[in-house]
């Protein structure tokens, strides 16, 4: 048998004894890259639906994907990618970036799979995706990036399941139609983000100016703000969105305010300038704080006083949050509160 058959065996089994999923599909090649390798040349190698398995280790690179069908893999929480020493002219790195998942506005990148590694120490963010069709990103940890851990943005149906952010600038998960434009929000079609863990960052996930999208069974303690929904007046509004059987606690983690946003401590869930959206079935619990945010779940009118219109706020379980459970500015119109289970609302008579 070939060496190269062997070897190809041999990583195979690795993989799947890693638990890391199948073996890349009939006819694509699976790419390794050893501590002292480059990750960037092995992407730039392989051919679309190949897999890149990265080794344990420590990789002091920025990595840029735009290949349809690429699956970027570590073997776990080991394999870690950290900034490198040399200053570059562009791209990925230049931007402080760790992994970059790129299309473009007539091509988006479709079907690309970031997981099962640590991304640490960028001076912007740990993944950033844009123009990506059906991206997942699954069991990353990103760790103590200045901005954002996790972002997608100009993007559909995205899944990000089982990460890690903690300790991130800004959001841990931060998904949007863009990050420099003003413009409407745009549909999803179906992104979910599910089962993660985001921990001390300024907020734990953020959702701007979009639609169609479910934030569900996450752990969200320690932040700022647990679950931040944000839109404008521009048209379409934010909304259609469900935030759905999450645990938010104890998120009162105090940030200063900036150029965008007030000062944040003790926020739980907050809806501002959001329509048709759902917030069902979440544990919300001490969420203590003095900020105009501050609270358990909280309805407010936006910063460019967008309202809050015709969102369901019902079936949450609400316990210690201050200054209130349930705390709606009453800026918009029929937005219901039902079924909750919580002792103190501004104002009173939501519970």
């Amino acid at each position: 048998m070939p060496n190269s058959r062997i070897a190809y065996l041999a990583c195979t089994a690795a993989i799947l004894g890693a638990g890391l999923g199948a073996a890349p599909p009939a006819g694509h090649a699976l790419h390794v890259v050893k501590p002292g390798e480059s990750i960037q040349r092995a992407v730039d190698a392989a051919e679309p639906g190949d897999t890149v398995l990265v080794s344990l280790g420590t990789f002091h690179e920025s990595v840029t994907v735009s290949k349809p069908g690429l699956s970027l893999r570590g073997m776990g929480r080991g394999t870690v990618i950290e900034p490198g020493t040399q200053k570059a002219a562009a791209g990925c790195a230049a931007d402080g970036n760790g992994i970059c998942v790129k299309g473009t506005a007539g091509r988006p990148v479709e079907d690309v799979t970031v997981a099962s590694l640590t991304v640490s120490g960028f001076s912007h963010d740990g993944v950033h995706a844009t123009y990506t069709d059906r991206l997942t990103v699954r069991g990353v940890t990103a760790v103590r990036n200045g901005v954002w851990g996790i972002v997608q943005e100009q993007s559909v149906r995205g899944t990000f399941r089982g990460n890690t952010a903690r300790d991130n600038g800004d959001a841990g998960l931060f998904l949007a139609n863009s990050v420099a434009e003003e413009q409407g929000a745009t549909d999803t079609d179906g992104t979910v983000v599910e089962h993660n863990r985001l921990e001390g960052n300024r907020i734990g996930v953020t959702v701007r100016r979009l639609r169609d999208l479910t934030v569900a069974h996450n752990r969200l303690t320690g932040n700022c703000a647990g679950v931040f929904v944000v839109g404008d007046e521009n048209k379409p509004r934010a909304g259609a969105l469900t935030v759905r059987d999450n645990e938010v606690v104890a998120n009162n983690k105090s940030c200063p305010k900036t150029a965008r946003l007030f000062a944040l401590q003790g926020s739980g869930i907050v809806l501002t300038g959001a329509e048709d959206t759902l917030v069902t079935g979440n544990e919300v619990r001490d969420n203590v704080g003095t900020s105009p945010a501050s609270g358990g779940i909280v309805l407010l009118k936006s910063l460019v006083g967008a309202t809050n219109d015709r969102n369901r706020i019902t079936g949450n379980h609400l316990q210690g949050n201050s200054p209130a459970d349930l705390v709606d500015e009453r800026s918009g119109v029929e937005n219901t509160f039902q079924d909750n289970t919580c002792r103190a609302s501004r104002p009173a008579g939501l519970c």
